[in-house]
């Protein structure tokens, strides 16, 4: 067999490897993808059943210090960006890192950021940002609860030495299929604005709820709740959104694959024949020359 036929063989055994690879890591997403969405439909839930706390808390006896509002100007700005660990993902970690960005400079202060993920965290370190902090993106739901304490110890202590009250969580939100959107959402500061849209959310019965105990103590355990909800849930959507583009991702490159190898294997089965062809009319050319020469009768 010729040496490009020989090549051709190397070049599909070569493919089908890769297409194991693909074929084992979008199982892999496709099982992940399942649980963080899951999660971030159960999130959804309690994240609604904590405003309504919140709500009748202020709608029952609003307590003013809780709530606290600066002077912005010259303040400082936190944000947490939920990115990725892995490649893989297309444009996941530019889409959340760009949209951070982009936000953040239409903002009166200085950014300062904590990553979630060594690609966004390069990313937003190239653009010339204040990184304060990276970790390591969970690979479990179980994972998120240490993550998101460790955030919440970090950006306190932050907070309370640099004195900026302003805390912006940016991540990427899964839509319908496997797209998905980078959002933002102001986590601190707890202001008029927050209070009175907490107050808007209609109780689901018309029987108003009793506030039990101490109102004061009551909030501020409803608003611990309140802030660890709200990272966790952009932290279960952000890998929900990551695990659903790597999945199309492997969808795209095992279709590529499977294209590559029928035109290979068509490419190698054409050079095959013509070696066969060609073997084949060497010994009849073979056979030809060594037939003995009949002499004329006569």
């Amino acid at each position: 067999m010729s040496e490009t036929a020989a090549s051709l063989g190397h070049t599909i055994a070569s493919a089908q490897d890769l297409q194991s690879v693909v074929r084992t890591m979008k199982a892999l997403a496709a099982s992940s993808v399942g649980q963080y969405e899951q999660s971030v439909r159960a999130l959804a839930d309690y994240h609604h059943t904590v405003q309504l706390g919140l709500g009748a808390c202020f709608r029952e006896s609003p307590p003013a210090p809780i709530i606290v509002r600066h002077d912005h100007r010259d303040q400082a700005i936190g944000a947490v960006v939920f990115g990725s660990d892995q490649g893989l993902v297309g444009r996941f970690n530019d889409d959340v890192a760009d949209f951070a960005i982009t936000t953040l400079a239409s903002l009166q202060g200085k950014p300062k950021i904590w990553a979630v993920g060594e690609r966004v965290h390069g990313r937003l370190a190239d653009a010339g940002l204040e990184m304060m902090g990276l970790y390591d993106v969970p690979n479990a739901i179980q994972g998120i609860t240490p993550l998101v304490g460790r955030i919440q110890v970090d950006s306190e202590a932050h907070r309370d030495r640099d004195g900026y009250s302003r805390v912006y969580v940016f991540h990427n939100r899964p839509k319908a299929g496997s797209s998905y959107d980078p959002v933002s959402l102001r986590l601190l500061p707890l202001d008029q604005k927050w209070r009175h849209d907490q107050a808007a959310v209609p109780w689901p019965t018309k029987r108003q709820p009793q506030i039990m105990g101490e109102g004061t103590s009551t909030l501020r355990a409803l608003i611990r709740e309140y802030l660890f909800i709200s990272l966790f849930r952009a932290s279960a959507e952000s890998l929900a959104s990551e695990n659903a583009s790597r999945l199309a991702a492997m969808q795209r490159a095992e279709k590529n694959i499977d294209d590559l190898l029928v035109d290979l294997k068509s490419s190698f089965r054409r050079q095959r024949q013509g070696t066969i062809d060609e073997e084949l009319f060497d010994v009849i050319a073979g056979f030809e020359a060594l037939k003995p020469t009949r002499k004329p009768n006569g």
